[in-house]
This record gives structure tokens, sequence and C-alpha cells, in this order.
């Protein structure tokens, strides 16, 4: 599991916006998981500066707005090779 970032907030269409300061990009389609570790949804888009760009997740929650100011992270997506 890798840090992503923060949740910022919650786009009109329902996505997390997130921002990544960690230097690491997940790539689009990888897992998303919330800080219980639990499937919180999925890599839609990257975005922004590449020294530190912003990341948005399609969420699989039903309450996405509880997630704002968590932090997320990236797993092993399945098919996806792991390049940790």
């Amino acid at each position: 599991m890798r840090r992503i970032g923060r949740v910022l907030h919650v786009t009109r269409a329902g996505d997390l916006v997130l921002r990544s300061n960690s230097g690491f990009v997940p790539k689009i389609g990888d897992r998303a998981y919330g800080p219980d570790l639990r499937l919180v949804g999925f890599i839609a888009d990257v975005f922004g500066p590449v020294s530190s760009p912003y990341v948005m997740v399609r969420p699989l929650v039903d309450e996405p707005d509880e997630l704002v100011g968590q932090v997320l992270y990236v797993g092993r997506g399945k098919g996806r090779r792991w390049r940790g």
C-alpha cells in the first residue's frame, strides 16, 4: 500500500479530489483504499502539475462526503503490475 494523499473535496459529480504530495502518482484504474484499508473506489484521473498532481477517485461508497480530510492509499490492482 502507498499513500496517495488527503481528500480535499467532493465534486458535483460525486468524485473525490486529492492532492498527491508524496511524489507518487497512481495509475488510472488502480484501487483506492481508505484509512481503514477498505476499498473506497478507483483512480479515475490524474491532473495538474507534475511535482504535486491532483488525483480524482471515483468512489464506490455510499457517503463519499465522510472521506473528506481522510488519507487514501493505493494498492495492487487486479491484473496490474506493482511498481512499488
